[in-house]
């Protein structure tokens, strides 16, 4: 489970890198497109940042509880 957890957490990530060389392809030619894919971006990262947070404190958690059992 926690495995699928942190290829999710680098989908996001490859999709804001993919998002900004998008903008760098279209900035000059579709300007509102470009702004779409800025907030693609900055929703992907903050979203990889989110997800790697919580699985750490969610791997945090579960190795407190297995060293309480032991």
């Amino acid at each position: 489970m926690i495995k699928i957890l942190r290829y999710t957490e680098y989908l996001y990530l490859a999709v804001a890198v993919l998002s900004i060389y998008e903008v760098s392809q279209t900035w000059s030619t579709e300007r509102d497109r470009s702004y779409l894919f800025i907030l693609f971006a900055v929703v992907s990262l903050g979203m990889f940042l989110f997800r790697r947070r919580y699985r750490r404190k969610f791997e945090a958690q579960r190795r407190r509880m297995d060293s309480d059992k032991e």
